[in-house]
């Protein structure tokens, strides 16, 4: 597997073939596809980007906007892969997939898995899980002086509010003492915590590389300036693939990525493609084998 950087941008690129681009979702790394990638290059070129403010790449608040990251994606595709490719993009990857593929001739295929369409946009972000959870969170850490994000944002995080309010605290606070235990022994491995679910940790993945800047700018909606996700979806052209994870809303907060609705409108501007699955938002991780299915027909 080879590992190389490009004008900021580190990646790491395995097999031969048609070339694929996979781009990671917000928190994480290039690594969360880790699982997948042996398969997949058995038939792709693959180049998996750490996108800016994330794992080894450049981490530079000016360049935390959906244009920016496209941009250099895009750059990235022309001088590197050199050739149109297929390019996948999990969550707010997605979102910069999207606007390579609306904006240049670079995308053969787009593959968006369960990016948040609408969703994050304007005052709309206000009601979803991101905003509450990691975006908030970020904002948070940021002003608190504290200096492990893993850490801040597993003790932090609104996962919390669905343990029952009587014992609520007290798991907490055993299972915040495991993870500091963790991370004083481990301070650059992933976090792992006892009982803590498989799939939630996925989210961890890359963590101690990422900037909580890059979460303040979807805080703030400045990651969206300059650009219309109507306007996005409406100029691509090449065949799309939309991943859909299971739908949720508690209490008033969307707890998935994207609505129905959003989902009906992705499909109206796009017509693109839905595949559905049973389970949350990672699912390359939770539905290796159907995920794969997809990528490899």
């Amino acid at each position: 597997m080879k590992k190389s950087v490009f004008n900021g941008l580190h990646y790491f690129e395995s097999g031969n073939g048609e070339p694929l681009v996979l781009l990671h979702a917000q928190g994480t790394d290039s690594t969360s596809f880790e699982s997948v990638i042996p398969k997949l290059a058995k038939h792709y070129h693959v180049y998996a980007v750490d996108c800016f403010g994330h794992g080894k790449s450049l981490h530079n608040p000016k360049l935390y906007t959906l244009k920016a990251c496209a941009d250099a994606v895009s750059d990235f595709i022309r001088e590197v892969v050199k050739e149109k490719a297929v390019i996948l993009g999990h969550s707010s990857g997605g979102l910069i997939a999207a606007q390579i593929a609306a904006e240049t001739n670079l995308c053969k295929r787009l593959i968006l898995e369960d990016p948040p369409f609408f969703s994050c946009e304007g005052d709309r972000r206000f009601s979803t899980f991101n905003y509450v959870d990691l975006s908030t969170v970020c904002h948070n850490y940021l002003q608190s002086g504290e200096t492990d994000f893993p850490l801040y944002y597993f003790e932090n995080q609104y996962a919390w509010n669905f343990f029952p309010e009587k014992s609520r605290e007290n798991i907490r606070e055993k299972l915040t003492s495991s993870a500091k235990k963790f991370r004083a022994n481990h301070p650059d491995k992933n976090l792992k915590v006892p009982f803590w679910p498989k799939s939630a940790l996925a989210g961890f993945v890359g963590m101690n590389n990422y900037d909580p800047k890059f979460g303040e700018a979807f805080y703030t909606n400045s990651f969206n300036e300059g650009t219309s996700h109507a306007d996005i979806l409406n100029k691509i052209s090449c065949e799309t693939i939309f991943l859909k994870a299971k739908s949720d809303e508690s209490d008033g907060i969307l707890m998935c990525a994207l609505s129905e609705d959003d989902l009906a409108e992705v499909v109206k501007l796009t017509n693109c493609s839905v595949v559905r699955f049973d389970c949350g938002h990672g699912i390359h991780i939770e539905k290796k084998r159907e995920f794969l299915k997809v990528l490899l027909r």
